[in-house]
């Protein structure tokens, strides 16, 4: 098969999730034989033309220029090379800025396959006007797209109920962390189960002041480490208002992942309070990390996590269960167990790139 990759700033990963994705699906697909293309923009940092087998190509985008708008262009432009090219499969990682031209092209013998991501149009940092307009992207691309992908159960189900349209559960996938080094822990000043963490992008919609409410207001005397870019508005109000406590320590992005799978995986517990949908891969990396996880209690994250959690839904229930933690070790390692069969048996990235596979394979017989 020729796969094409798009919706994405291209592979290697230097950015987010769905980069994640393109690196390993793309590079499993091509070990299995598949002629697979990643497009990257032409400012990224690698500039070759292959990657571990995968082909890379470059497409302009005038993004650094003119800002969030110069990636509708770009994708606009990946897209219509895709199809100029006549790949069978055009996979688009997410359709924000990608679904608008959906109606528009004329695709030929490529199949459009669209993986949805989460409910965008959620987000808190936007204002009511880019809402609508988020959520009249999310309604073109699954209306448009010849098929959907959902990485979570409940936007599967959700697809069905608001478009009526069948979409393929995939998961997304996760490396288990398998090499412990406690001495990494020199480096943020911690010892082993006596601190917590929460990693995140500083907006709103992580629940961060929700979590750093409840955590202020508890009774815990370990830190907490507050791993995230800083830079952004929400993150100074953040460390504006909690900065004070001296439990609660703001080390801005860590991006060595050696040190934050340590970090996690030797923490008492891990916090997640992501909100919009989807599968966050921050939550998949905790589980692979042997992290035990206290969650923001929404449909989401219950469905990955299930059972093997605590949760909460605002700061009050966060501190009434930091204050009354109710488990016992063999309760903790049980959790911590099932999450990580999950990562091994379900956001396993070779199992992934197989259900890619036999689900391309059959939309081409269709």
């Amino acid at each position: 098969m020729k796969i094409a990759i798009a919706g994405t700033r291209g592979i290697p990963n230097n950015y987010g999730g769905f980069e994640q994705c393109a690196e390993f699906l793309s590079v499993l697909l091509a070990r299995k034989g598949h002629q697979v293309t990643v497009y990257s923009t032409h400012y990224h940092t690698y500039q070759e033309k292959q990657f571990n087998g995968v082909e890379i190509r470059h497409c302009y985008n005038p993004e650094l220029k003119i800002g969030t708008p110069g990636n509708f262009i770009y994708d606009y432009l990946c897209m219509r090379d895709a199809v100029k090219l006549e790949y069978d499969i055009l996979l688009v990682l997410g359709y924000t800025t990608a679904s608008v031209f959906y109606p528009f092209m004329n695709y030929g013998k490529t199949v459009l396959v669209t993986n949805m991501d989460g409910l965008e149009w959620k987000r808190d940092k936007w204002n009511s006007v880019v809402k609508k307009l988020a959520k009249w992207f999310e309604k073109l691309g699954a209306r448009h797209s010849h098929y959907l992908i959902a990485d979570n159960i409940k936007i599967q189900e959700y697809l069905f109920n608001t478009y009526k349209r069948e979409a393929t559960f995939i998961a997304y996938g996760c490396q288990p962390f398998t090499d412990p080094d406690e001495t990494t822990l020199e480096k943020s000043s911690v010892t082993k189960q006596n601190y917590s963490i929460l990693v995140a992008r500083m907006e709103a919609e992580n629940n961060i002041e929700m979590i750093l409410e409840g955590y202020s207001r508890s009774n815990q005397m370990g830190k907490l480490l507050v791993v995230g870019n800083l830079t952004t508005e929400y993150g100074r109000n953040m460390q504006s208002k909690f900065g004070q406590d001296a439990r609660i320590i703001f080390t801005g992005g860590i991006y060595d992942l050696k040190q934050l799978n340590n970090l996690r995986y030797f923490s008492t517990y891990y916090f997640h309070g992501h909100s919009v949908g989807g599968t966050n891969p921050s939550l998949l990396e905790a589980m692979a990390s042997k992290s035990f996880i206290i969650a923001h209690g929404n449909e989401f994250n219950e469905a990955i996590l299930e059972e093997d959690a605590f949760y909460f839904t605002d700061s009050t229930s966060l501190a009434t269960l930091l204050n009354k933690p109710v488990i016992d070790a063999q309760s903790r390692t049980k959790a911590i167990e099932n999450n990580f069969r999950k990562v091994q048996n379900i956001y396993n990235w070779d199992l992934i790139a197989d259900q890619y596979e036999e689900l391309f394979r059959k939309l081409l017989k269709n």
